[in-house]
């Protein structure tokens, strides 16, 4: 049985994987942008050679460097799990490296350490990256292990900029103390102490350490480095306790979350969001340089379409033409005059047609349904309020799907068209509370008159002009292309 645990700490299961299959392929696209993975390999202080990737996008900057993050597995992990931390750290310009100890993964060594051989592994790395003109700040993010790993070699390079430490253990001989309750073996505590000083040994000698020596609470008090805590409440494998002892006696700036889980469960996403912004604010990555010339054409933006860019700019001008000509009741909106593509830009055309598409819906609905304009008004403002919120809820989940490269996105890009094609009437109906108002005059109307001359209400009207534009132009490009695959297949 003590073969077995000596197993359990220094050979646990090894991580057996295809590089191709589980790491991010060599040339991907993430939120919109080209990224590359490069494998290469470094040679350890021991001789053990260990198998690396770095993320990075497919162009640098010209005029800036780029920060790093270096994700450190934990001890029957590889560097397949940072696939996480470049979802997250990517798009904000954090490139992420990653890397196979010594004993885990595909690279050399039979033994893992639990943090202790780990951090001359991460000091070949940092070095690695300290030779990079292209990497300026580096960061570390560890979980277990890679936590451990990450506290002791920054306690021995003050100049890393901030680490991500999740469920880091305070020290291994209590630990292992512990794990003997958890894992019920039967036996006096005396006894317990005698097996664990003999495991100590039997340590030393086949994977070259010392268990005494991996106490995080000795460097906790020396290391300054921004730190972000995280621990799942209900870790059964190294409890909560660990990293609570850690907090306490570190004296850089920090922050702990606590989540709910255990020690394997997937972390939550505000946790994740915890983590983007804490590196961002210690790293100080360049600004992402926007794909779009305006704040107009951001506001509109059709990449999650997946329509490719010469297709999508078409539809969208074929798009504001057809709006034009509801409002000039022009005979066809699939014909755009060639002066619009030429004299102006796509941002300052939807900034024309914004009031006058909404208006015109307004209108076409008052003119088809025959009501009076007051009842017409409260209609609208109610489907205002309805459309205002389904908007808003989609927009989010559309940016949750695209930050986090989901490979669900062309599937989901048919279903949401089908579920817009349902619900048209509604969505495109959302227009102006003051379109148009009775010709009534009453102390009600004069304070409604009063109101829509609030600066605060006429931005509010502005922002569901562009709601409903915005709404418009993804259901007209939607049904194209859903229209387009079924023709094409």
């Amino acid at each position: 049985m003590i073969d077995q645990f000596i197993n359990f700490v220094i050979r646990p299961p090894r991580a057996e994987y295809n590089p191709d299959l589980c790491l991010w392929e060599k040339n991907f696209t993430l939120a919109g942008r080209k990224y590359k993975r490069e494998d290469l390999e470094l040679i350890n202080e021991r001789g053990h050679t260990l198998r690396c990737s770095h993320y990075v996008p497919s162009q640098f900057p010209d005029d800036s460097a780029l920060p790093c993050v270096v994700y450190c597995h934990g001890n029957s992990g590889c560097r397949a799990d940072a696939n996480e931390a470049a979802v997250v750290l990517l798009p904000s310009n954090i490139t992420v490296f990653t890397l196979d100890f010594s004993g885990s993964g595909l690279s050399d060594g039979d033994y893992v350490s639990l943090g202790w051989h780990e951090k001359n592994d991460l000091k070949v790395v940092v070095s690695y990256l300290r030779s990079n003109e292209k990497i300026s700040r580096i960061g570390l993010w560890g979980r277990s292990m890679g936590a451990v790993t990450s506290l002791l070699y920054g306690a021995e390079d003050p100049s890393i900029a901030g680490m991500v430490l999740d469920s880091a253990f305070s020290n291994l001989f209590d630990l292992m103390m512990e794990l003997a309750d958890v894992y019920k073996i039967r036996l006096p505590k005396f006894t317990v102490k005698v097996a664990v000083q003999y495991m100590r040994r039997a340590i030393r000698k086949k994977a070259k350490f010392d268990i005494n020596h991996l106490d995080c609470l000795q460097v906790a008090p020396k290391t300054f480095i921004p730190a972000l805590f995280g621990h799942a409440k209900d870790d059964k494998f190294i409890n909560l306790r660990h990293s609570e002892t850690i907090f306490k006696s570190y004296v850089g700036d920090k922050s702990i979350i606590k989540f709910d889980g255990d020690h394997n469960t997937s972390r939550p996403q505000f946790y994740y969001d915890s983590v983007s912004i804490f590196l961002y604010n210690v790293l100080h990555p360049p600004r992402p340089l926007s794909a779009y010339p305006t704040m107009v054409e951001k506001y509109f933006d059709l990449e999650d379409l997946k329509v490719s860019a010469g297709r999508s700019e078409n539809l969208i001008y074929e798009i504001i033409a057809g709006l034009r000509n509801v409002s000039t009741d022009a005979a066809s909106s699939s014909s755009i005059p060639p002066s619009i593509a030429t004299m102006k830009s796509v941002g300052e055309l939807l900034s024309d047609i914004a009031p006058v598409a909404t208006d015109s819906l307004v209108n076409e609905d008052n003119t088809h349904s025959g009501n009076s304009p007051s009842l017409v008004q409260d209609k609208l403002s109610t489907q205002n309020e309805e459309c205002c919120s389904y908007t808003s809820s989609n927009r989010e989940s559309w940016g949750r799907c695209s930050s986090l490269g989901s490979n669900d996105e062309p599937s989901m890009d048919c279903t949401r068209a089908t579920d817009y094609d349902q619900t048209t009437i509604k969505v495109l109906a959302t227009p102006l509370r003051n379109t148009q108002q009775s010709t009534l005059s009453s102390p009600k109307d004069e304070k409604k008159k009063k109101a829509s001359t609030d600066p605060k209400k006429s931005k509010r009207e502005k922002f569901e002009k562009l709601e409903a534009l915005s709404q418009r132009l993804r259901l007209c490009i939607l049904k194209r292309v859903n229209h387009r695959r079924h023709c094409s297949s």
